[in-house]
């Protein structure tokens, strides 16, 4: 078994959000809190858990929040109603829409009518076009929470392979993009990808992000490499519960108490054995994503105020 460093997401977390404080205080004093306008469409349980931990971090740094339910029968119109009603508010700095939403929502439609200078996820197309072009502008709260992580660990990444395996608009794109502008060769994986399990030992770099309980295994893996599991996904089969964790017997006890177990994308035992370094699931990116959201409604901010 190699010598591993657990990346601690959580601890990362408070440090960006520590950071935060005084520039909030700077806002507070010259002008107003910065605001956040956090939709909720729906009673989706784990987006319900989401939208509850964005708005304690607001309250616990001092940003306004503005939580807004609606039932999953709102037609598009209202919603997109909803959204036009924050983007003119001067009050409001960024404006979240938690993800999923039902099926006869137009996702699309709701992404385009976020004003760009609001967008506090940075999934409007006009922010991704900043990303590309590697200018300012509120950048993707995962894959942005996994750069900071990787510098404040002083990882290197300049000349290092990178791949990255999803290629969703949330992170994966996003992901790559912001490591190639770090100066890492990356290349990105998908369903498509011939010979999955050998791209990904080439990886000095392997950030996975595929939605797939433990599915990258210690094939994938190139001892010493640095794994970013980005996957969060429950499971409730006991048998597969006890394979993935029998090193862990604190997390079979509380699946035998809760029914379920929250495992990434990378088979547990396999990223422990064989990375130089390694995100936990949970506790490693997760808390990132809602760090990266107060940093990019602070910055936000500051622009609307000019401070």
């Amino acid at each position: 078994m190699l010598s591993t460093r657990v990346l601690d997401g959580r601890r990362i977390s408070r440090e960006i959000q520590e950071e935060l404080r005084p520039r909030i205080d700077a806002l507070r004093a010259k002008s107003r809190a910065p605001a956040l306008a956090v939709v909720l469409v729906g009673s989706d349980p784990a987006s319900q858990i989401y939208v509850r931990n964005k708005v304690k971090a607001c309250q616990e740094l001092g940003i306004r929040s503005l939580d807004v339910s609606r039932p999953a029968s709102i037609t598009n119109q209202e919603l997109l109603a909803l959204i036009q009603s924050f983007n003119i508010d001067p009050e409001v700095d960024g404006i979240l829409v938690q993800a999923p939403l039902p099926k006869h929502v137009d996702a699309e439609k709701v992404v385009l009518a976020v004003d760009p200078s609001k967008d506090a996820d940075g999934f409007h197309p006009f922010n991704v076009g900043m990303l590309v072009a590697n200018r300012r502008g509120p950048r993707p709260c995962t894959p942005a929470g996994i750069i900071e992580m990787l510098m404040r660990y002083n990882i290197p990444i300049a000349g290092r392979r990178a791949v990255v395996v999803g290629r969703s608009d949330i992170v994966g794109k996003p992901m790559a993009l912001m490591l190639m502008h770090e100066n890492a060769t990356v290349t990105v994986c998908h369903s498509r990808t011939r010979d999955l399990a050998g791209e990904c030992r080439r990886a000095e770099l392997l950030v996975v992000a595929m939605g797939k309980p433990a599915a990258i295994t210690a094939d994938y893996i190139k001892p010493g490499a640095v794994v970013v599991d980005v996957g969060m996904n429950r499971i409730a089969e006991e048998a597969e519960v006890k394979r993935l964790f029998s090193h862990e017997p604190s997390r079979i006890a509380s699946f035998a108490k809760n029914g379920s177990a929250l495992v990434g994308d990378v088979e547990p035992l396999a990223m422990q054995n064989l990375a130089g370094a390694y995100t936990p699931v949970p506790g490693g990116v997760g808390p990132l994503t809602i760090a990266m959201l107060m940093a990019n409604t602070v910055a936000l901010a500051e622009q609307h105020l000019r401070c």
